[in-house]
């Protein structure tokens, strides 16, 4: 019987996943994840991620052993360890879902040289981690579109795939070695409520979403304390849950609420559009400004604060805090806090990049890198140098304080919009929150070095 590798990446699930169906029923396949050294030696591989990824690869293997089959873990440099599996087991094939970064597009090329100077054939399949893929859609005169609306038109009359079922059964030949699974109880350093990762958990959170929260997405979704996002953004990351399937879902469920969540996963396809066409944009401005940022070194007491959750700024800090007690962070959130350190305090967006990967469990190239630009105004947005004010948006994004109490408890003690602006509190009540600081910079005073800096004034 002819054998296939069915390389796992950042598509981690048995539903709908074209790689796995292409790779035949009537064949044996050898499921194989390695465990990149190339993302470690990158400093990508952060706890929570991996912790998560754990969980995954968990969930994988016993989905597979349902189905007859097993997960192979390897070790080490990917296109050696496909190539040793392809070895081992003859395979003439192997599959692999399509990816944009320009690590990945330098891994397929390394691996499909590889494989086709020993007779093999690299198979690259689109659309299993996008709804539409990368210059799938263009505009007439570039190879990607930079700007959102115009993208999300042709986004949305491209023809997108019918959700595939998962296998009803995987044979893995006999005698293929594998590494043993990794275990989250092996890490440390993660946030304490970092959650669940693994395709049983992502598909039980899409059913509970559709049915629970997809409606009232559109009114809700800004709202910091009533937590009403759908938090897959982690399953999306892991290729836990398929983003074809939760659109085509969606959609079956109509309303304002989907379509504005539907929106929200074109996003994520703009930027992987964008990204494939401009790798260099994870590290250099898009557009640059001509930012002369302020040095680590001259803002580093600044940048201390933001990480901690200590600048002063409620809202911010309250999202800082977020971050690092679960891994992720409501995305007003991630606006709110972008704002504040590349426009505030005037920081280069790569530190604050560079903080988040640390921590998200969903963090990834495309979506930290771009959404940074976004907010810096060296991306993709068409107003580059709107500054958004912390005070302003928490009053109108969480009203009550809700959201504030909740993650900086010294403000407790405070009730209602007064939580916002604690440095107006006098005498008994200024008292009563401790040592929660005065803000590192008052607003005005970043605005106009920010309007100074940009030559705007």
């Amino acid at each position: 019987m002819n054998v296939s590798v069915v390389l796992f990446t950042s598509d981690l699930r048995l539903h709908d996943h074209p790689p796995l169906r292409a790779a035949g029923e009537d064949r044996q396949v050898v499921p194989l994840f390695v465990r990149d050294q190339g993302v470690a030696g990158a400093g990508f591989a952060a706890p929570n991620r991996l912790a998560f990824l754990a969980d995954c690869l968990h969930d994988l293997d016993a989905g597979l052993r349902e189905r007859g089959g097993r997960l192979v873990i390897r070790s080490g440099d990917v296109v050696d360890e496909v190539c040793k599996v392809a070895a081992e087991t003859d395979a003439d094939e192997v599959h692999m879902a399509a990816d944009v970064s320009a690590y990945a597009q330098l891994r397929e090329g390394r691996l499909r040289r590889a494989l086709e100077s020993v007779g093999r054939r690299l198979c690259v399949h689109d659309t299993v981690t996008t709804v539409v893929a990368p210059g799938a859609v263009t505009p007439a005169a570039s190879d990607h579109f930079a700007v959102f609306t115009p993208y999300f038109r042709h986004w949305s009359g491209h023809p997108q795939r019918t959700p595939l079922a998962a296998p009803r059964r995987v044979g893995v030949p006999e005698g293929v070695g594998s590494e043993p699974l990794p275990s989250r109880a092996d890490l440390s350093g993660l946030s304490p409520a970092l959650c669940p990762g693994g395709e049983v958990a992502g598909r039980r959170l899409v059913t509970a979403w559709l049915r629970g929260g997809l409606a009232a997405y559109e009114d809700r979704r800004d709202d910091l304390a009533g937590d009403a996002t759908s938090r897959l953004s982690p399953h999306l990351h892991f290729g836990t849950v398929s983003p074809v399937e939760l659109v085509h879902r969606a959609r079956r469920a109509g309303g304002p609420g989907a379509e504005s969540f539907v929106r929200q996963l074109a996003w994520r396809d703009f930027h992987r559009q964008v990204l494939a066409a401009r790798p260099e944009a994870a590290l250099a401005d898009y557009r640059t400004k001509g930012d002369l940022w302020r040095t680590e070194h001259a803002a580093r007491e600044d940048i201390e604060a933001w990480q901690e959750g200590r600048t002063g700024y409620p809202v911010i800090d309250a999202a800082m805090r977020q971050l690092r007690h679960e891994g992720w962070m409501h995305n007003r959130g991630r606006l709110l806090t972008g704002s504040f350190l590349t426009k505030t305090l005037y920081v280069d967006w790569r530190v604050g990049a560079r903080h988040f990967l640390d921590l998200l469990v969903d963090g990834d190239v495309a979506n930290n890198q771009l959404n940074w630009q976004w907010m810096a105004g060296t991306g993709t947005d068409s107003r580059p140098n709107r500054v958004l004010n912390p005070v302003t948006q928490a009053k109108r994004y969480d009203p009550d304080g809700a959201y504030v109490r909740r993650w900086v408890p010294e403000l407790a003690p405070l009730e209602g919009a007064s939580v916002h602006e604690p440095w107006k509190l006098r005498g008994l009540d200024r008292a009563a929150i401790g040592d929660y600081p005065d803000p590192v910079v008052g607003l005005a005073e970043g605005l106009a070095r920010f309007r100074q800096a940009r030559a705007l004034d």
